[in-house]
């Protein structure tokens, strides 16, 4: 009996280590996927890294971050996931997305409603245009986190400004409007030329990424915003003396050959010595390059300068807000909190702070652009190593993003689609017609009779009829 009742005993033992091994409660492992590549990506999974070793380990939360390439791909994996396109693949827990992705998971109802697990006060501490991109739908709920910011400024190459500075008496605060972009850009061209061997063609100024933050920033800008939701329908409104302005200060310097666009990005043209100056994203600071090489041989070290967004002459100052945030799909109450839990710490003030400096975003609490001790210390380091040119831009970016209005487009349906078409229909047109101004040139012609050819009110009068039609068209077709 005695040998029973210690047999009992041990088997009583052995069944309260089970229970109590079945009972611990798991780790919850969440999933994000997101778009990020070089230092961007480098500096996210240290984040990551950082979150599953301290708080994710203490609360048994663990993200697993996995990059899909670029926006593109990302988007594409996300349609073909959600399609059932993949097999065995599934949407994961978190996804960094635009506006317009956010709203196509949205209107499949698989997105969370973040206001259901953060308070109004919790809210508040984001920059309130931040979260006004997030809300989405006829109820405007904020399903759309904001992580990472960023917008555009100037960027010049310094050492060759300063030769031509001091050969034509020019400033920097010349550069502070498109008009005076396109001024000097006249002046840069000209002095080129006088120093080109056959004196005919000289060199472009200025390249621009993202025609259509120009084009959409610059209505807004002027007055009349080109896309606009009434009554939640899409409205398309063209004004003709904005877009006059807007065609003026953009295609007639490009056909005089003062602007220019060969590469991919404004940065690939910069680094082949093609143009000095150009406006790109923040987080496209880390792509200036730091050597111009010519011709594959000649080649020497530049130094990069930051500046202010240039705007319209007389109109109020206004940029650009984009970047994507962190949606969470829908799946249990448990899983939804972790994600939140993550993303409330990742852009805590300092660690966000901490991210912005490596990757050219900004950061998305209010109270981050306050820690003025952290970004007036921060040194600009442009030549040193590409991570460190995003220290040229966050202190300039940061006193941007407060001084001006930010500006960006409501998500709606194909809203990608639909500005890729109104970037494309001016850039082609300027790029097909700068080719035909440099053939009348080399055919005899001077260089402003070649230009008045394509630089007259009719002209735009009927590139601004058929770019009309055409965006009508598109929207309609849309619908």
């Amino acid at each position: 009996m005695k040998e029973k009742r210690t047999l009992y005993l041990y088997l009583g033992i052995i069944i309260l280590i089970l229970v109590g091994c079945n009972s611990k409660k798991e780790d919850i492992s969440l999933e994000i996927w997101h778009y990020y590549n070089g230092a961007q990506k480098l500096a996210f999974d240290e984040s990551v890294n950082e979150f599953n070793e301290t708080v994710g380990l203490e609360k048994g939360i663990i993200i697993e971050a996995y990059s899909q390439g670029n926006i593109e791909q990302l988007e594409e994996k996300i349609i073909q996931s959600t399609n059932k396109e993949l097999e065995f693949i599934d949407m994961p827990d978190m996804v960094t997305v635009y506006s317009e992705t956010a709203l196509n998971l949205d209107n499949k109802q698989l997105v969370t409603n973040l206001e259901e697990y953060l308070t109004n006060g919790e809210i508040e501490e984001y920059m309130e245009s931040y979260i006004e991109e997030g809300r989405l739908g006829n109820n405007e709920e904020l399903k759309i986190f904001p992580t990472a910011k960023s917008t555009e400024v100037l960027m010049l190459n310094k050492t060759d400004w300063d030769k031509f500075a001091e050969a034509t008496d020019v400033s920097m605060e010349d550069l502070s409007t498109w008009e005076g972009i396109r001024e000097i850009g006249e002046l840069y061209y000209n002095w080129t030329k006088s120093l080109s061997e056959d004196g005919k063609i000289g060199k472009a100024f200025f390249g621009r990424d993202a025609l259509a933050n120009y084009i959409l920033v610059g209505s807004k800008q002027l007055g009349e915003e080109i896309f606009q939701i009434e009554e939640n329908r899409l409205k398309v409104k063209l004004d003709y003396d904005d877009m006059k302005r807007i065609w003026e200060n953009y295609y007639i310097p490009y056909i005089s050959g003062y602007y220019t666009s060969y590469g991919n990005f404004s940065s690939d043209d910069a680094k082949i010595g093609r143009i000095i100056a150009l406006v790109g994203s923040t987080t496209g600071a880390t792509y200036f390059p730091e050597n111009v090489t010519i011709d594959n041989n000649d080649s020497y070290p530049i130094e990069l300068v930051t500046l202010p967004l240039p705007n319209f002459k007389d109109t109020d100052l206004t940029a650009v807000q984009q970047g994507a945030g962190i949606v969470v799909i829908k799946s249990t109450e448990e899983k939804e909190r972790a994600a939140i839990e993550f993303l409330k710490w990742f852009t805590e003030d300092e660690r966000n702070l901490e991210f912005s400096i490596k990757t050219g975003y900004l950061p998305v609490k209010k109270s981050a652009y306050n820690r003025k001790e952290i970004i007036d210390n921060l040194e600009c380091e442009a030549s040193k190593e590409l991570v460190d040119k995003s220290k040229c831009v966050i202190p300039l970016a940061m006193d941007q993003m407060e001084k001006y209005e930010l500006y960006f487009s409501t998500a709606f349906e194909n809203g990608f689609e639909t500005r890729e078409f109104i970037a494309s229909e001016l850039e082609n047109k300027s790029k097909a017609d700068r080719e035909r101004v440099i053939q009348l040139i080399e055919e005899g012609l001077s260089h402003k009779e070649a230009v008045d050819q394509f630089a007259s009110k009719e002209k735009f009068d009927e590139w601004f009829e058929e770019f009309k039609e055409k965006l009508l068209r598109l929207v309609i077709d849309e619908k």
